[in-house]
């Protein structure tokens, strides 16, 4: 494997990129998945009948409107909703509809990696809502969490939809918390999903379709070493692979090597041997249960205050405040 004697990056991408293909066993970050052909993909990702978990918390959205844009706006005259990851906004709308037709006084700020997602979301409120206030903002949620508190004398709602906190392993995902717990004030609130724990074929079923869209969604970031950093891999030689354990409720996803090869990045001026059916692990999607999310609140210095469910009981949405207990 032939390296750089002094490694030097022109952006994070390139950065994590070189370190993850460097590293034993191999890692690339599922962030990197998108882009306009990903935002694509995942959407089609998210019409699949397979993947039940855009479906189960619309219909948590859906069913209970009334009651959680009740918990957003009570007490105030004003706050501010703020979403991290936000997506296309086809389940938020429900709650910016009815949180309009109200007449509340809120401003949304919708936060994601992708500009184009965000130019395309807002444009879609503009046209059907156009009395909500939008303010988007592009970056990953830890840069934007220090944009969350400048925001301070206004109540914050934050929105975390999608399970997207199943990305993370349970101390990633306690740091994360913490983050957002120094980001509250007393009255704000963390609204947050949860994918439940379940039958382990569905969740297998979910997360790799017989259609191949999720296995395109994960090589998409071979593609895009390709196109942006002057990669030459063979997407035809790696194999979109699925595990889940349901002792720990990991599922992981990996791209595994059908043969040995190398694979030149030429803006990194690297080359990568690959042995047969050797792994690059590109995500993981965390399942929960109460005990679980009661733990993880815990730990960040939350409390939770609520929670909303489908009636098949696959996915929870959980409200949480800022744990003030144990101060003095």
């Amino acid at each position: 494997m032939q390296q750089k004697t002094t490694a030097v990056f022109e952006s994070q991408f390139e950065e994590e990129v070189y370190e993850g293909l460097t590293a034993f066993p191999k890692h690339l970050s599922s962030k990197y998945f998108y882009d306009a052909k990903g935002d694509a993909l995942f959407q089609d990702i998210m019409n699949m009948p397979e993947y039940y978990l855009t479906n189960s918390e619309y219909e948590v959205l859906a069913t209970h409107t009334e009651a959680i844009c009740d918990l957003f706006s009570r007490g105030v005259d004003k706050f501010n909703l703020i979403e991290l990851g936000a997506g296309d906004g086809k389940k938020t709308k429900i709650l910016l509809k009815h949180l309009s037709q109200k007449g509340e006084n809120f401003t949304y700020f919708p936060i994601d990696i992708s500009q184009n997602v965000l130019n395309q979301l807002e444009q879609s409120i503009q046209k059907e809502i156009p009395e909500v206030s939008v303010e988007p903002l592009q970056g990953t949620y830890f840069e934007t969490l220090k944009t969350i508190e400048t925001l301070n004398g206004v109540r914050k709602v934050i929105l975390f939809l999608g399970s997207n906190i199943g990305n993370l392993l349970h101390p990633q995902a306690i740091a994360f918390l913490k983050n957002i717990e120094e980001s509250l004030a007393e009255d704000d609130i963390l609204f947050m999903g949860f994918d439940q724990k379940k039958h382990p074929q569905t969740i297998l079923d979910a997360y790799n379709d017989k259609t191949g869209i999720t296995a395109a969604f994960n090589k998409n970031i071979l593609t895009r070493i390709n196109r942006e950093l002057g990669g030459d891999f063979n997407l035809d030689l790696f194999l979109h692979w699925e595990v889940y354990d349901p002792e720990t409720g990991t599922a992981k996803s990996y791209l595994v090597a059908k043969e040995p090869q190398t694979v030149t990045i030429e803006k990194l001026d690297l080359q990568i041997d690959f042995n047969a059916w050797e792994t690059i692990h590109t995500e993981i999607s965390q399942k929960y249960d109460d005990n679980v999310v009661s733990w993880l609140a815990k730990e960040a210095g939350l409390r939770m205050i609520t929670e909303f469910s489908d009636t098949k009981k696959r996915y929870k949405n959980y409200v949480f405040k800022k744990d003030n207990s144990n101060q003095v």
